[in-house]
């Protein structure tokens, strides 16, 4: 069966991505993804606050130096170790691009479009062949406007455009008022592609101590209904890339994405519980699948359950509310 995919313009011969997660620190990992099957590893996330700090410690150092003798200068940090967090991720490009043939997408992760702008540049000439901007931001401040929230998104996108020739992802969440005209607002600011979703890690609260805890929860393949939805509602209607990220634990999630008519599906969840070698199994999933319902490429089925191919598109939400009170009722 063929599996082959374009993703923002990139060939892959599956449509299994890697998400951003820890476990593309390690190079020999990310060369396992690929002898797996992985269609693209996305990195680990570079965040916009380890760019200021960097930043903050560099001038910090600049100007305890600048007016020191010559022989004072052993006692200041040495400027190489001062830039090591941000290196070690270009370096972390170089290496991997040297060791596997598929696709490196660089993750920046921020909130503003100062400091890692120009850092993108950065990725790309040390070998990415694309860059996933993972917006992390909630507006805790409710003053702040929904346009204003969207303009913040729409300019850190333009601005990244406006700096790399490499294709440009955008990790978004699902909490705009409108989704459907955002994601065309974001193409045209110069998205490549259309990450759904970002999961929020929200707080919880320890009632004993007084606390909040930040504990890490693996998403669950419940969780896909949200992007299937968006994914099913946007296909054909925007020319860029849509990638699900949200939920993918088998094969079965990856095969309903692409009928939703995603190009791709991202996972990390999954490979935490059961080991990088798993990606062989979804693979090996997803072709047997094909294979039983006569699908030679992914080609032949993608989109092919979107609402655009529905015979009534305008009642494509609101039959499946209507259908799911019904069951609750009957049971």
């Amino acid at each position: 069966m063929n599996t082959q995919t374009t993703y923002m313009g990139l060939k892959l011969n599956s449509p299994i991505v890697v998400s951003a997660c820890t476990l593309s620190e390690q190079t020999d990992n990310i060369v396992m993804m690929e002898d797996n099957g992985a269609g693209a590893v996305v990195l680990h996330s570079l965040f916009e606050e380890q760019i200021h700090k960097e930043e903050k410690r560099l001038n910090s150092v600049i100007s305890k130096t600048s007016n020191a003798f010559a022989e004072a200068l052993d006692f200041f940090p040495d400027l190489d170790d001062v830039n090591s967090g941000t290196d070690d991720y270009l370096n972390q490009i170089r290496k991997a691009k040297e060791r596997v043939k598929i696709p490196i997408i660089a993750s920046l992760n921020g909130i503003t479009n100062q400091g890692w702008v120009d850092y993108s540049k950065q990725m790309e000439w040390a070998g990415a062949d694309g860059i996933e901007v993972n917006i992390f931001f909630i507006p805790g401040d409710i003053t702040m406007s929904s346009a204003e929230v969207e303009h913040r998104y729409l300019n850190i996108i333009d601005a990244i455009r406006q700096s790399v020739n490499i294709p440009v992802a955008v990790k978004l969440n699902p909490y705009f008022s409108a989704m459907g005209n955002m994601s065309i607002r974001m193409q045209h600011a110069g998205a490549d592609a259309l990450v759904m979703f970002n999961r929020f890690y929200q707080p919880d609260f320890n009632i004993d101590e007084l606390s909040v805890t930040t504990d890490l929860k693996f998403s669950e393949s419940s969780e896909i209904r949200l992007p299937l939805l968006w994914i099913s509602l946007l296909y054909g209607k925007v020319y860029c890339s849509l990638a699900a990220t949200t939920g993918v634990q088998t094969g079965v999630e990856v095969i309903k994405y692409l009928l939703a008519g995603a190009d791709v599906a991202m996972t990390a969840s999954s490979l935490y519980k059961n080991g990088i070698p798993y990606l062989r199994t979804m693979n090996k999933q997803l072709q047997q699948w094909m294979e039983r319902m006569g699908f030679d490429d992914v080609a032949a089925f993608k989109g092919s359950m979107s609402q655009k191919h529905m015979p009534d598109p305008t009642a494509y939400e609101r039959i499946n509310y209507i259908k799911i009170l019904d069951s609750v009722k009957q049971s």
